[in-house]
C-alpha cells in the first residue's frame, strides 16, 4: 500500500483528528486536507504527513489536489455542503469516495449516481461512521434472520455528546421535521412523529422516530420497503412535541439557522477520551413479515465517534486491499454484516425471535 494513496478531507475537524491520529497509530499516512492551512498545518507536523488545503468552491484546485489519489474520506460536515463537489471530483478522477454522513439527503444524492460511479469504476460508500455502520450491519442480519420481512426499525442509546459538525448537522435537520420510508419511498412526517416503548439493551424506555441515515441506506441493503428509526425520547421534548410543527418553519429561517450555527461554534467540542470511554452505545433493531413474525436483534458498541474511527479506517483498509465491484455501495454491500462485531468494544449481534 502506497502512503500517499488516499487522503482525510476535513481532517482538522473532531472526527477527522480522531481517524488521522488513529490512523498513524497503525503506521498509515494518509495526506491530511481541508480548507484551513492554519488549522491543518500543525496536525500534519505532528503526523509527519502531508498536508493539501483547498477550498472546495474551487472545482480546478479540487482536482488538483487529488492527484495521486485513489480513495478520499470526506470528514468534513455537514455533508449537505461538501459531499457533491467532493464527489465530483472523486467521479472525475476515477477515486473511491467515503463519508462519514447521516444525512439522508446526501445518501440519496450519492445513491443517484450509482451509474456515474460504475462508468469511472469507482465506489461511492457514504455513512461508513457510526452512521450507519451498526444499525446497517444489524438490519442485514435481522434480514438473513427473517427473509420475508416487511417492516424494519432501527435505533439506538447513547449518552455520549456531539461533535461541531453533528451539532450543525443536527441545527440544519431542525428545519425539515422527520422522514421515514413507507413502500420504498421516503416520506416526510413531522417531528416525534411515532412514539413507542423500546429496550435497547438497558431497560424499556419510551422512544421517538427520527430521520436517520437507515431510512436511506437500510433499503438498499436490505430491499425491506418500510423503515423508521428510533431514539430514546426527553420527558420535556414529549411534553412540548406539539409545538415542533408549528416551529419547524422558523427552524429553516437562514436567520435562524445562522444564529445557531454560531451558537454550536461558541460552545461545542466534541467528548474527549475519557467521555467517550464511558459512554458506549446500544443498538437495537425489529423486523416483522406479513404473517407476524417478529424478531429483535441487538448489539453493544464502543462510543459513537470511536466506532466511526474504527468503522472508517476498516473500510479504508478494505478498499486499498481490495478491488471490488463498482458503483454506489452501503458498509454491508462491502464487508457484510459482521463488519460492526470487529470494531473495538462491539459485542455480537444477538437476534431473538418474539
Amino acid at each position: 500500500m502506497n502512503d500517499s494513496q488516499w487522503m482525510i478531507y476535513g481532517a482538522n475537524g473532531y472526527s477527522g483528528e480522531l481517524i488521522a491520529r488513529e490512523a498513524r497509530r497503525r503506521g498509515l499516512r494518509p495526506v491530511l486536507a481541508g480548507r484551513s492551512a492554519a488549522r491543518l498545518t500543525p496536525l500534519a507536523r505532528e503526523l509527519d504527513c502531508e498536508c493539501r488545503t483547498f477550498a472546495l468552491a474551487d472545482a480546478a484546485a479540487t482536482a488538483q489536489a487529488l492527484t495521486g489519489m485513489v480513495l478520499v474520506l470526506n470528514c468534513a460536515g455537514p455533508f449537505s455542503a461538501t459531499a457533491a463537489p467532493l464527489a465530483d471530483a472523486c467521479l472525475n478522477g476515477r477515486i473511491h469516495y467515503l463519508d462519514i454522513t447521516g444525512e439522508i439527503e446526501v445518501f440519496e444524492a450519492l445513491r443517484a449516481r450509482d451509474a456515474e460511479a460504475k462508468a469511472a469504476g469507482v465506489v461511492l460508500c457514504p455513512g461508513v461512521g457510526f452512521d450507519v455502520i451498526p444499525t446497517d450491519c444489524l438490519a442485514v442480519a435481522l434480514k438473513a434472520a427473517l427473509p420475508d420481512a416487511t417492516h424494519l426499525a432501527l435505533g439506538f442509546d447513547s449518552r455520549s455528546g456531539f461533535s461541531p459538525g453533528t451539532a450543525n448537522t443536527m441545527v440544519e435537520g431542525l428545519g425539515k421535521g422527520g422522514r421515514v420510508r413507507r413502500d420504498g419511498r421516503i416520506v416526510p412526517v413531522p417531528p416525534v412523529w411515532n412514539i413507542r416503548r423500546i429496550d435497547f439493551g438497558r431497560g424499556e424506555k419510551t422512544a421517538m422516530t427520527i430521520p436517520w441515515g437507515d431510512v436511506a441506506t437500510a433499503f438498499h441493503s436490505t430491499g425491506i420497503a418500510h423503515i423508521e428509526a428510533y431514539i430514546p425520547a426527553t420527558p420535556t421534548l414529549l411534553r412540548w412535541r406539539w409545538l415542533l410543527p408549528w416551529l419547524q418553519p422558523l427552524f429553516g429561517l437562514g436567520l435562524v439557522q445562522a444564529l445557531l450555527k454560531q451558537r454550536v461554534a461558541a460552545t461545542v467540542r466534541g467528548p474527549d477520551a475519557e467521555q467517550r470511554q464511558r459512554t458506549p452505545t446500544w443498538v437495537w433493531g425489529e423486523v416483522t413479515n406479513a404473517a407476524g413474525a417478529r424478531k429483535v436483534g441487538r448489539v453493544q458498541t464502543a462510543n459513537g465517534y470511536d466506532v466511526t474511527v474504527q468503522g472508517a479506517l476498516a473500510v479504508v483498509e478494505w478498499l486499498l486491499a481490495h478491488a471490488p465491484a463498482s458503483g454506489y455501495r452501503t458498509p454491508t454491500q462491502l464487508l457484510g454484516s459482521g463488519l460492526v462485531e470487529t470494531l473495538p468494544g462491539s459485542t455480537p449481534i444477538h437476534i431473538t425471535e418474539t
